[in-house]
Protein backbone atom coordinates (compact mmCIF):
# COMPACT_ATOMS: atom_id res chain seq x y z
CA UNK A 1 0.00 0.00 0.00
CA UNK A 2 2.31 2.94 -1.72
CA UNK A 3 0.41 6.67 -2.02
CA UNK A 4 3.00 8.47 -3.35
CA UNK A 5 2.47 12.21 -2.69
CA UNK A 6 0.37 14.03 -5.01
CA UNK A 7 0.92 16.67 -7.18
CA UNK A 8 -1.91 19.05 -8.29
CA UNK A 9 -1.91 17.04 -11.64
CA UNK A 10 -1.83 13.78 -10.01
CA UNK A 11 -5.13 15.16 -8.02
CA UNK A 12 -6.79 16.06 -11.16
CA UNK A 13 -5.53 12.68 -12.74
CA UNK A 14 -7.16 10.64 -9.85
CA UNK A 15 -10.17 12.84 -9.44
CA UNK A 16 -12.65 9.64 -10.74
CA UNK A 17 -11.23 7.08 -8.37
CA UNK A 18 -13.32 8.46 -5.73
CA UNK A 19 -16.28 10.33 -5.16
CA UNK A 20 -18.92 10.84 -7.57
CA UNK A 21 -17.80 10.29 -11.37
CA UNK A 22 -18.91 11.13 -14.52
CA UNK A 23 -21.77 8.84 -14.79
CA UNK A 24 -22.93 9.84 -11.60
CA UNK A 25 -21.86 6.76 -9.49
CA UNK A 26 -20.13 6.84 -6.28
CA UNK A 27 -17.09 4.10 -5.34
CA UNK A 28 -13.88 4.49 -4.35
CA UNK A 29 -11.24 2.56 -6.62
CA UNK A 30 -7.92 3.11 -5.10
CA UNK A 31 -7.11 0.04 -5.65
CA UNK A 32 -5.99 -1.71 -8.70
CA UNK A 33 -8.42 -4.51 -7.91
CA UNK A 34 -11.14 -1.89 -8.01
CA UNK A 35 -9.83 -0.16 -10.62
CA UNK A 36 -9.82 -2.78 -13.21
CA UNK A 37 -13.21 -3.84 -11.88
CA UNK A 38 -15.32 -0.02 -12.01
CA UNK A 39 -13.21 0.04 -15.55
CA UNK A 40 -14.78 -3.51 -16.20
CA UNK A 41 -18.42 -2.60 -15.61
CA UNK A 42 -18.09 1.02 -17.55
CA UNK A 43 -17.18 -1.19 -20.90
CA UNK A 44 -20.13 -3.47 -20.51
CA UNK A 45 -23.07 -0.94 -19.16
CA UNK A 46 -24.10 -0.38 -22.69
CA UNK A 47 -24.15 -3.84 -24.20
CA UNK A 48 -27.63 -5.33 -22.50
CA UNK A 49 -26.13 -8.73 -21.62
CA UNK A 50 -27.10 -10.27 -18.25
CA UNK A 51 -24.74 -9.49 -15.57
CA UNK A 52 -23.66 -11.70 -12.31
CA UNK A 53 -22.52 -9.67 -9.70
CA UNK A 54 -20.39 -11.78 -7.06
CA UNK A 55 -18.72 -10.89 -3.71
CA UNK A 56 -19.00 -11.35 0.00
CA UNK A 57 -21.99 -9.44 2.06
CA UNK A 58 -21.51 -6.20 2.35
CA UNK A 59 -18.92 -5.36 -0.73
CA UNK A 60 -20.96 -3.12 -2.75
CA UNK A 61 -22.45 -5.02 -5.35
CA UNK A 62 -25.40 -3.34 -5.20
CA UNK A 63 -23.39 -0.09 -6.31
CA UNK A 64 -21.65 -1.86 -8.96
CA UNK A 65 -25.03 -2.55 -10.26
CA UNK A 66 -25.79 1.40 -10.02
CA UNK A 67 -23.11 1.79 -12.07
CA UNK A 68 -23.98 -0.42 -14.29
CA UNK A 69 -27.45 1.76 -15.08
CA UNK A 70 -26.07 4.84 -14.62
CA UNK A 71 -23.37 4.49 -17.34
CA UNK A 72 -25.89 3.03 -19.78
CA UNK A 73 -27.92 4.24 -22.36
CA UNK A 74 -30.79 3.22 -19.78
CA UNK A 75 -29.80 6.05 -17.30
CA UNK A 76 -33.00 7.93 -18.05
CA UNK A 77 -35.49 4.90 -17.55
CA UNK A 78 -36.06 3.04 -14.18
CA UNK A 79 -33.69 1.22 -12.18
CA UNK A 80 -35.57 -1.23 -10.04
CA UNK A 81 -33.80 -3.29 -6.99
CA UNK A 82 -35.29 -6.24 -5.09
CA UNK A 83 -33.85 -8.60 -2.33
CA UNK A 84 -34.66 -12.13 -3.46
CA UNK A 85 -34.12 -13.41 0.22
CA UNK A 86 -35.89 -11.14 1.82
CA UNK A 87 -39.53 -11.82 0.53
CA UNK A 88 -41.41 -15.41 0.37
CA UNK A 89 -41.67 -17.42 -2.63
CA UNK A 90 -45.64 -16.40 -2.85
CA UNK A 91 -44.78 -13.06 -2.77
CA UNK A 92 -41.68 -12.58 -4.61
CA UNK A 93 -43.56 -14.05 -7.86
CA UNK A 94 -46.42 -11.63 -7.09
CA UNK A 95 -43.58 -8.77 -6.99
CA UNK A 96 -41.66 -9.65 -9.68
CA UNK A 97 -44.15 -10.47 -11.95
CA UNK A 98 -47.33 -8.96 -11.00
CA UNK A 99 -51.11 -10.24 -10.65
CA UNK A 100 -54.50 -9.63 -11.88
CA UNK A 101 -57.65 -9.02 -9.23
CA UNK A 102 -58.75 -11.97 -7.69
CA UNK A 103 -55.69 -13.92 -8.25
CA UNK A 104 -55.85 -15.09 -5.34
CA UNK A 105 -57.02 -13.98 -1.53
CA UNK A 106 -56.09 -9.96 -1.01
CA UNK A 107 -55.58 -9.44 -4.31
CA UNK A 108 -58.25 -6.70 -4.68
CA UNK A 109 -56.92 -4.89 -7.57
CA UNK A 110 -54.76 -5.43 -10.48
CA UNK A 111 -51.42 -4.62 -10.00
CA UNK A 112 -48.10 -5.06 -12.29
CA UNK A 113 -44.85 -6.28 -10.95
CA UNK A 114 -41.74 -5.30 -10.80
CA UNK A 115 -40.42 -6.64 -14.09
CA UNK A 116 -42.95 -4.33 -15.90
CA UNK A 117 -41.87 -1.19 -13.70
CA UNK A 118 -38.49 -1.31 -14.60
CA UNK A 119 -39.45 -1.91 -18.81
CA UNK A 120 -36.60 -0.19 -21.04
CA UNK A 121 -34.62 0.03 -17.71
CA UNK A 122 -32.75 -2.14 -15.34
CA UNK A 123 -33.85 -4.20 -12.55
CA UNK A 124 -31.17 -6.06 -9.85
CA UNK A 125 -32.02 -9.09 -8.74
CA UNK A 126 -30.19 -9.48 -5.40
CA UNK A 127 -29.45 -12.70 -3.61
CA UNK A 128 -30.30 -14.04 -6.45
CA UNK A 129 -28.88 -17.79 -4.84
CA UNK A 130 -31.53 -18.24 -2.29
CA UNK A 131 -34.59 -18.26 -4.97
CA UNK A 132 -36.25 -21.47 -4.52
CA UNK A 133 -36.45 -24.35 -6.95
CA UNK A 134 -39.70 -23.15 -8.29
CA UNK A 135 -39.09 -19.24 -8.99
CA UNK A 136 -36.14 -20.75 -10.51
CA UNK A 137 -38.08 -22.33 -13.57
CA UNK A 138 -40.40 -18.65 -13.16
CA UNK A 139 -37.38 -16.74 -14.06
CA UNK A 140 -35.18 -19.23 -16.62
CA UNK A 141 -38.54 -18.71 -18.87
CA UNK A 142 -38.22 -14.68 -18.34
CA UNK A 143 -34.98 -15.01 -19.38
CA UNK A 144 -35.28 -16.88 -22.07
CA UNK A 145 -38.38 -15.29 -23.71
CA UNK A 146 -38.16 -11.63 -22.79
CA UNK A 147 -42.02 -11.80 -21.53
CA UNK A 148 -43.65 -11.68 -18.17
CA UNK A 149 -47.26 -13.14 -17.26
CA UNK A 150 -49.12 -12.14 -14.06
CA UNK A 151 -50.49 -14.16 -11.57
CA UNK A 152 -54.04 -15.14 -12.99
CA UNK A 153 -54.08 -14.20 -16.18
CA UNK A 154 -52.92 -15.89 -19.71
CA UNK A 155 -51.62 -13.29 -21.51
CA UNK A 156 -48.04 -12.92 -22.00
CA UNK A 157 -46.45 -9.30 -22.06
CA UNK A 158 -42.86 -8.31 -23.73
CA UNK A 159 -40.66 -6.54 -21.68
CA UNK A 160 -37.21 -4.43 -22.20
CA UNK A 161 -35.67 -4.77 -19.19
CA UNK A 162 -31.40 -5.08 -18.39
CA UNK A 163 -31.54 -7.87 -15.58
CA UNK A 164 -28.61 -7.81 -13.56
CA UNK A 165 -28.23 -10.37 -10.31
CA UNK A 166 -26.09 -10.52 -7.59
CA UNK A 167 -25.13 -13.70 -4.87
CA UNK A 168 -22.98 -14.03 -2.03
CA UNK A 169 -23.03 -17.46 -2.73
CA UNK A 170 -21.03 -19.88 -4.84
CA UNK A 171 -23.38 -20.70 -7.77
CA UNK A 172 -21.13 -22.68 -9.63
CA UNK A 173 -21.24 -24.83 -6.17
CA UNK A 174 -24.61 -24.47 -5.66
CA UNK A 175 -24.80 -26.20 -9.30
CA UNK A 176 -22.52 -29.12 -8.80
CA UNK A 177 -25.01 -29.55 -5.04
CA UNK A 178 -28.16 -29.53 -7.43
CA UNK A 179 -28.98 -26.64 -5.31
CA UNK A 180 -29.51 -24.47 -8.27
CA UNK A 181 -30.41 -24.47 -11.80
CA UNK A 182 -27.54 -25.01 -14.30
CA UNK A 183 -29.22 -23.71 -17.43
CA UNK A 184 -30.32 -20.78 -15.05
CA UNK A 185 -26.95 -20.06 -13.57
CA UNK A 186 -25.68 -19.76 -18.03
CA UNK A 187 -28.13 -17.46 -18.42
CA UNK A 188 -27.24 -15.51 -15.65
CA UNK A 189 -23.41 -15.82 -15.88
CA UNK A 190 -22.98 -14.48 -19.49
CA UNK A 191 -20.69 -11.27 -17.58
CA UNK A 192 -19.83 -12.08 -14.42
CA UNK A 193 -17.94 -8.99 -12.08
CA UNK A 194 -16.47 -10.14 -9.24
CA UNK A 195 -16.31 -7.45 -6.16
CA UNK A 196 -13.36 -8.18 -3.85
CA UNK A 197 -13.67 -7.96 -0.23
CA UNK A 198 -12.47 -4.80 1.47
CA UNK A 199 -9.69 -7.09 3.02
CA UNK A 200 -8.03 -7.92 -0.13
CA UNK A 201 -8.10 -4.02 -1.04
CA UNK A 202 -6.44 -2.12 1.94
CA UNK A 203 -5.77 1.04 -0.29
CA UNK A 204 -9.27 1.75 -0.49
CA UNK A 205 -9.88 1.77 3.31
CA UNK A 206 -9.07 5.13 4.44
CA UNK A 207 -10.37 6.81 1.13
CA UNK A 208 -14.04 4.72 1.77
CA UNK A 209 -13.51 5.72 5.77
CA UNK A 210 -13.43 9.06 4.85
CA UNK A 211 -16.23 9.38 2.69
CA UNK A 212 -18.31 7.51 5.13
CA UNK A 213 -17.71 9.60 7.82
CA UNK A 214 -18.31 12.63 5.89
CA UNK A 215 -21.83 11.50 4.96
CA UNK A 216 -22.88 10.36 8.28
CA UNK A 217 -21.28 13.67 9.69
CA UNK A 218 -24.21 15.69 7.30
CA UNK A 219 -26.56 12.80 8.11
CA UNK A 220 -26.01 13.68 11.85
CA UNK A 221 -25.83 17.02 11.69
CA UNK A 222 -22.61 16.79 13.28
CA UNK A 223 -19.13 18.58 12.22
CA UNK A 224 -16.51 15.41 12.28
CA UNK A 225 -14.30 14.90 9.57
CA UNK A 226 -11.15 13.48 10.19
CA UNK A 227 -9.02 10.87 12.13
CA UNK A 228 -6.50 10.80 14.62
CA UNK A 229 -3.54 8.46 13.63
CA UNK A 230 -4.34 6.27 16.48
CA UNK A 231 -7.77 5.67 14.53
CA UNK A 232 -6.22 5.06 11.64
CA UNK A 233 -3.93 2.61 12.39
CA UNK A 234 -6.70 0.25 13.98
CA UNK A 235 -8.57 0.84 11.12
CA UNK A 236 -6.13 -0.24 8.53
CA UNK A 237 -4.99 -3.29 10.69
CA UNK A 238 -8.97 -4.69 11.08
CA UNK A 239 -9.56 -7.38 8.94
CA UNK A 240 -13.11 -6.04 7.78
CA UNK A 241 -15.51 -9.19 8.11
CA UNK A 242 -18.60 -7.27 7.13
CA UNK A 243 -16.92 -4.92 4.21
CA UNK A 244 -17.96 -1.99 2.98
CA UNK A 245 -21.28 -2.08 5.05
CA UNK A 246 -19.75 -2.82 8.18
CA UNK A 247 -16.98 0.44 7.48
CA UNK A 248 -20.61 2.20 6.93
CA UNK A 249 -21.89 1.59 10.21
CA UNK A 250 -18.53 2.14 11.89
CA UNK A 251 -18.38 5.59 10.64
CA UNK A 252 -22.17 6.42 11.66
CA UNK A 253 -21.28 5.03 14.89
CA UNK A 254 -18.07 7.09 15.75
CA UNK A 255 -20.31 10.03 14.59
CA UNK A 256 -22.55 9.41 16.98
CA UNK A 257 -19.94 8.81 19.64
CA UNK A 258 -16.74 11.42 18.87
CA UNK A 259 -16.53 14.55 21.69
CA UNK A 260 -14.03 15.76 18.89
CA UNK A 261 -13.81 17.31 15.18
CA UNK A 262 -11.78 14.02 14.92
CA UNK A 263 -12.36 10.43 15.48
CA UNK A 264 -9.97 8.67 17.83
CA UNK A 265 -9.23 5.00 18.63
CA UNK A 266 -11.85 5.20 21.74
CA UNK A 267 -15.23 6.49 19.07
CA UNK A 268 -13.97 2.70 17.35
CA UNK A 269 -16.48 -0.45 18.03
CA UNK A 270 -14.36 -2.72 20.98
CA UNK A 271 -14.71 -5.77 17.82
CA UNK A 272 -11.68 -3.44 15.97
CA UNK A 273 -9.82 -3.03 19.33
CA UNK A 274 -10.03 -6.68 20.02
CA UNK A 275 -9.06 -7.65 16.54
CA UNK A 276 -5.82 -5.38 16.83
CA UNK A 277 -4.60 -6.85 20.28
CA UNK A 278 -5.22 -10.18 19.34
CA UNK A 279 -2.92 -9.35 15.92
CA UNK A 280 -0.42 -8.29 18.21
CA UNK A 281 -0.21 -11.57 20.13
CA UNK A 282 -0.82 -13.78 16.64
CA UNK A 283 2.95 -15.36 15.26
CA UNK A 284 4.31 -13.55 12.74
CA UNK A 285 7.94 -13.88 10.91
CA UNK A 286 10.39 -12.36 12.60
CA UNK A 287 11.01 -10.39 9.45
CA UNK A 288 7.81 -9.46 8.86
CA UNK A 289 7.35 -5.63 7.72
CA UNK A 290 6.14 -3.51 9.92
CA UNK A 291 4.71 0.27 8.64
CA UNK A 292 6.13 2.99 10.47
CA UNK A 293 3.61 5.56 12.33
CA UNK A 294 5.08 7.98 10.36
CA UNK A 295 4.37 6.15 6.96
CA UNK A 296 0.32 5.62 8.80
CA UNK A 297 -0.03 9.21 9.30
CA UNK A 298 1.83 10.20 5.87
CA UNK A 299 -0.71 8.58 4.29
CA UNK A 300 -3.88 9.06 6.28
CA UNK A 301 -2.70 12.95 5.47
CA UNK A 302 -2.09 12.40 1.59
CA UNK A 303 -5.63 10.59 1.54
CA UNK A 304 -7.92 13.95 3.17
CA UNK A 305 -5.75 15.86 1.04
CA UNK A 306 -7.07 14.38 -2.45
CA UNK A 307 -10.77 14.12 -0.74
CA UNK A 308 -10.11 18.12 -0.41
CA UNK A 309 -8.61 18.36 -4.21
CA UNK A 310 -5.78 20.08 -2.82
CA UNK A 311 -7.16 22.33 -0.62
CA UNK A 312 -4.95 22.68 2.43
CA UNK A 313 -6.61 24.68 4.37
CA UNK A 314 -9.87 22.74 4.19
CA UNK A 315 -7.33 19.90 4.87
CA UNK A 316 -5.51 21.30 7.72
CA UNK A 317 -9.03 22.16 9.59
CA UNK A 318 -10.35 18.37 9.04
CA UNK A 319 -7.41 17.12 10.33
CA UNK A 320 -6.87 19.61 13.11
CA UNK A 321 -4.13 20.75 12.82
CA UNK A 322 -2.52 24.21 11.73
CA UNK A 323 -1.61 25.12 8.07
CA UNK A 324 1.90 26.07 8.79
CA UNK A 325 2.09 22.51 10.19
CA UNK A 326 0.72 20.90 7.14
CA UNK A 327 2.95 22.67 4.75
CA UNK A 328 5.96 21.31 6.60
CA UNK A 329 4.54 18.16 6.73
CA UNK A 330 3.71 17.99 2.80
CA UNK A 331 6.91 19.21 2.21
CA UNK A 332 8.56 16.42 4.29
CA UNK A 333 6.71 14.05 1.53
CA UNK A 334 7.75 15.91 -1.42
CA UNK A 335 11.85 15.54 0.24
CA UNK A 336 11.01 11.96 0.94
CA UNK A 337 9.25 11.72 -2.58
CA UNK A 338 12.34 12.70 -4.86
CA UNK A 339 15.03 10.93 -2.64
CA UNK A 340 12.91 7.36 -3.12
Amino acid sequence: MNIRNPSKKNIAQKKHKEGKSKDGSSIVAHSLAMQTLTNMARRVANVDATVLITGESGVGKERIATLLHRASSRVKRPFVSVNCAAISETLLESELFGHARGAFTGAVATRPGLFEAAHRGTILLDEIGEISPGMQVKLLRVLQEREIRRIGENVSRAIDVRIIAATNRDLAAAVADGLFREDLYYRLNVIELHVPPLRQRPEDILPLAHELLMAASKKNNRDVSGFHEDAVSLLLQYHWPGNVRELENTMERAVLFSQHRCVIAADLPEAIHLSSTSASFASAPADAPVESLYEVERKHILTVLKANNGNQSRTAKQLGIGTATLYRKLRQYDHSSSND
